[in-house]
């Protein structure tokens, strides 16, 4: 089955995520697929993270597709004009890649090229608009298409920054405009996040988009205190440092955390799934997974 007729039938998906290496060796992609096979549904190949170059999404999800993984290949706008991206998706299409997850993408001031131009032609929701137009036959432009594209479109949400309201704005946007999964921030205030939850579910964005919950394993303590002072819009957990900083053997009650992370999130009314977001960490994946009791059956 693949990722749309996975979702279609109600099942509970599991997805993780991949990133491409800041070089052209696509032989570590075929090394770092085999975390993922047998374990998750499909995997998110990031574009350009963090603003920073790396093997083109678009590359890399081939390079999945010949190892027999289902991709979800990101993109961005802040790289690309309407003209760049359209003409990309139609690459992708035309070598098999049918998942895409559209995002604005992080600023380059945060990369190593800061001085690089942002385009920023286009952002999230009028990305998810443009796919779901050319899904429907039609370029941006208007033009017809003689073959329509038939991308299954995914959306980010973050839960957890502020304004709150806004957050759940934009979800409904996304889900609107034409996004048929959405995979959230990692989630580690679990009060808030079902906060969240009960509101989209109230307002039925539920009924027809798959809500994939982010959890992302972590190792070590200074993982958190990275995360705290470096990485916007992400609310960490006190309770996940002080367990982190006192276990004998960190990488073991990561995994804990994750695993009970995962049972939490299950329990949540309307959560159709998660997206595991291991980043150095893929050795995670199969352990957690396993004791999750996730185990996917090819």
């Amino acid at each position: 089955m693949t990722l749309r007729e996975k979702i279609e039938s109600g099942k509970f998906i599991v997805c993780a995520e991949i990133e491409p290496p800041k070089s052209c060796n696509g032989d570590v992609i075929r090394r770092r697929s085999r975390h993922f096979d047998g374990h998750v549904d499909a995997v998110n190949i990031t574009d350009n993270q963090t603003a920073t170059v790396r093997l083109s999404s678009i590359a890399a999800a081939k390079i999945l597709l010949e190892e027999g993984l289902e991709p979800i290949m990101q993109m961005t706008c802040r790289d690309r004009n309407r003209l760049g991206i359209q003409s990309d998706l139609l690459g992708a299409a035309a070598m098999g890649i049918h998942n895409v997850l559209c995002l604005t993408g992080d600023h380059q001031k945060f990369g190593d090229q800061p001085e690089a131009k942002g385009v920023f032609d286009l952002d999230s929701v009028q990305l998810v608009a443009m796919v779901d137009q050319m899904n429907r036959g039609r370029l941006l432009s208007g033009q017809e298409m003689k073959k329509a594209t038939e991308f299954l479109i995914g959306a980010a949400a973050n839960p957890f920054a502020e304004p709150f309201e806004m957050r759940l704005i934009r979800l409904h946007k996304k889900i609107r405009a034409g996004a048929r999964f959405i995979q959230t921030q990692p989630v580690f205030d679990l009060p808030l996040f079902t906060r969240w939850m009960e509101w989209a579910v109230d307002k039925g964005l539920n009924e027809n988009c798959a809500i994939l919950a982010g959890v992302m394993p972590i190792r070590s303590a200074k993982t958190i205190e990275y995360m705290k002072m470096n990485v916007p819009g992400i609310k960490t957990n006190e309770e996940h440092l002080r367990r982190l900083e006192s276990a004998s053997d960190p990488e073991s009650e990561g995994v804990r955390i994750a695993v009970e992370t995962i049972e939490a999130l299950q329990e949540i009314k309307g959560l159709r799934g998660i997206h595991l977001m291991p980043a150095r960490w893929l050795e995670s994946i199969s352990v957690i997974v396993h004791e999750a009791g996730l185990n996917r059956i090819n």
